[in-house]
């Protein structure tokens, strides 16, 4: 019984997803200017997590007194960025994987949505993706990255690449860590249904960089901000990101 329940309720999120993608597609065709395409993406998402009875619920701190900054979020679930939209203020630029490119309407919203690629298996692409980050950055552009790259279905947090925090300790930007709960019980890697289950977004305490050679304390401190409330264990050794 809880495998057919399970199914009904995956093959209504995905009918769900699909009735409110299609129209939001012509609505960010249409829309003019970056803003207000994310402002509709964002309602958009909303209201999937509501059609499907896991509204995201947000605690912890405001974001707009530390505006513009660097969020960082765990990953754990092909459905974090649309949890994302939906938690976080409409201005965030998002670093994406460029394999997203080649999905064919998630590659249109994410460009009308003024997303970054960045191939993290190419050195050279990674170098570039940086240096636009910093650009951004240093223009007072708001960020999000996904700091671990990837995730499985397996609970933990995984090692952080460094480009974020380089970005904000070279900008002088705060990094604020925001832990993603649910997500990987409702969608995990590998599933193909999405499962019942409540969604919960925790903005944490940011952190602030000392100066611009400062972005291994970032991490290090954006990482334990996040493993104080984040119910999985630590996957990195520590001593990996302790500042020199």
């Amino acid at each position: 019984m809880n495998r057919v329940l399970r199914a009904a309720y995956g093959g209504y999120a995905w009918l769900a997803l699909l009735a409110i993608v299609l129209p939001t597609c012509l609505a960010l065709a249409l829309t003019p200017g970056l803003n207000r395409r994310r402002r509709v993406a964002r309602s958009a998402a909303r209201l999937f997590f509501l059609a499907i009875g896991s509204p995201v619920r947000v605690d912890g701190g405001p974001l707009e007194p530390h505006y513009p900054c660097v969020v960082v979020a765990n990953h754990a679930s092909y459905l974090d960025g649309i949890i994302l939209t939906a938690a976080l203020p409409a201005g965030f630029t998002y670093l994406i994987k460029r394999q997203m490119t080649r999905v064919p309407i998630a590659a249109f919203v994410l460009r009308r949505l003024g997303s970054a690629f960045v191939d993290r298996d190419d050195q050279g692409d990674r170098h570039r993706s940086a240096r636009a980050m910093l650009g951004l950055a240093t223009q007072g552009v708001a960020l999000g990255f996904f700091p671990e790259g990837t995730f499985d279905a397996a609970p933990g947090l995984k090692s952080f690449q460094l480009g974020a925090f380089s970005a904000a300790a070279r900008a002088r930007l705060p990094v604020v860590p925001v832990v993603i709960f649910g997500a990987r019980h409702k969608l995990p890697a590998g599933a193909l249904l999405p499962a019942p289950g409540p969604l919960r977004v925790r903005i944490c305490e940011p952190v602030r960089a000392a100066d611009p050679a400062s972005a291994r304390a970032l991490l290090a401190g954006a990482r334990r901000r996040m493993l104080e409330h984040l119910d999985e264990p630590d996957l990195a050794p520590e001593p990996a990101y302790m500042p020199e």
